[in-house]
């Protein structure tokens, strides 16, 4: 087992080759361990060179109600009534902070994610 930084596109592009190779390899074998450090080392890469950016408010709730399988009516309680979640989720209105505590404890998003600034179409 021979793991050296990944500091470069080619190192990482070499590393990611090399993890699809043991990434299953049973526990405690010598391929097991260096896929967890190597795994480290992508992460760590993939942080600084490719972060991944939070989604803005309303496609978080839109994922996470594809996620947990809801449709538009299912949040009229949180948002005030189906025409208010579909102004919302069409970008007409933004969230107020009563929506934002409601659909935090529904769709167990974090209130910090959903009072983030996004565009609204008038």
């Amino acid at each position: 087992m021979t793991i050296k930084p990944i500091k470069t596109e080619s190192d990482y592009q070499k590393a990611l080759k090399r993890l699809d190779v043991i990434f299953d390899a049973p526990a405690g074998a010598p391929e097991s361990d260096e896929a967890d450090i190597l795994a480290l080392l992508v992460d760590e890469y993939e942080k600084k060179h490719h972060p991944v950016e939070a989604p803005d408010p309303i496609e978080a709730i839109k994922i996470r109600m594809e996620e947990l399988q809801l449709k538009q009516i299912d949040l009229a309680n949180e948002m005030g009534g189906k025409s208010r979640v579909s102004e919302v989720l069409n970008r007409k209105r933004k969230l107020t902070v009563e929506m934002i505590r409601k659909l935090t404890n529904r769709l167990n998003l974090s209130a910090d994610l959903l009072i983030n600034d996004y565009h609204v179409s008038r």
